[in-house]
């Protein structure tokens, strides 16, 4: 329903244009360090079947706990949504480099737990990331991650019984989406961010999962410079979604049954 040919359908940009009603703006300074007033477009729902919330991701939306929103800021444009296709992904050399220095990893994927290992890791995360912030992990999982809107899983990964990285991701039988990653500073060696992303493109070829939402990517931020490394992407501008990356002509698309693990990335 939300997209054919990377733009909206009728239905869904009519459903759109119904539930704008319920949305507010609200002002902020630039959460990304950018020298303008953030302008959120943000509505808070009760609940969100797979269809709609698959509408919003394929419209630019983002999810906070059971707020969704876009960005809608006069002065700036820096905020730009970020997708992948699993099945037109080809990964470069960098990328098969870092999946076979992460062969030791084990991945467990649960519902979301508050527990005392992911909040000491994500404190030591964000004490690493942002420094001199007031940036409590118990405020990220219950004001954040935790939803009743839509399903919401962890991937969470392990070297032996170590807990190095935990991606909070959304999940339908359609679509993926990217909510928060987070990582021991420690392990940054093995570009821990690449690695998730891998993981999970292999996750949804073998799903058959359409799309992988990367959330917002923004040129002038360096802790999102990696997301643009995977490619084919799509970026959404001018409310299309525009392909970036090898040209489809000769490029070879792998057929979803075929085990992305073994056959593209190494």
């Amino acid at each position: 329903m939300a997209e054919h040919n990377n733009t909206l359908t009728r239905k869904a940009k009519s459903l759109q244009e119904e539930l704008q009603q319920y949305f507010v703006h609200s002002s902020i300074a630039c959460p990304y360090g950018l020298p303008f007033k953030a302008i959120y477009n943000q509505g808070l729902f009760d609940t969100m079947p797979d269809y709609i919330m698959d509408v919003y991701l394929a419209s630019g939306y983002r999810r906070n706990g059971n707020v969704i929103y876009n960005m809608c800021c006069p002065e700036c444009k820096a905020c730009v949504p970020i997708r992948i296709n699993p099945r037109e992904f080809k990964p470069n050399r960098n990328q098969k480099r870092v999946w076979k220095k992460n062969r030791d990893i084990t991945v467990e994927i649960g519902p979301l737990a508050c527990s005392q290992k992911n909040l000491a890791l994500l404190d030591k995360f964000l004490a690493a990331r942002f420094p001199g912030r007031d940036s409590q992990p118990l405020d990220y999982y219950s004001g954040f991650f935790l939803n009743h809107i839509t399903n919401t899983v962890e991937f969470r990964y392990r070297v032996g019984t170590k807990l190095v990285g935990v991606a909070i991701v959304d999940l339908s039988p359609a679509w993926l989406n990217v909510v928060f990653f987070y990582f021991d500073p420690e392990e940054a060696k093995r570009s821990p961010g690449t690695f998730n992303i891998l993981y999970l493109i292999d996750f949804c070829m073998q799903k058959k999962i359409r799309f992988i939402y990367l959330g917002y990517w923004i040129k002038d931020v360096k802790a999102m410079s990696y997301k643009a490394q995977f490619k084919p992407h799509y970026i959404y501008c001018d409310n299309n979604w525009t392909r970036i990356g090898r040209s489809l002509s000769g490029e070879r698309i792998l057929p979803v049954e075929e085990n992305i693990l073994k056959s593209t990335f190494e």
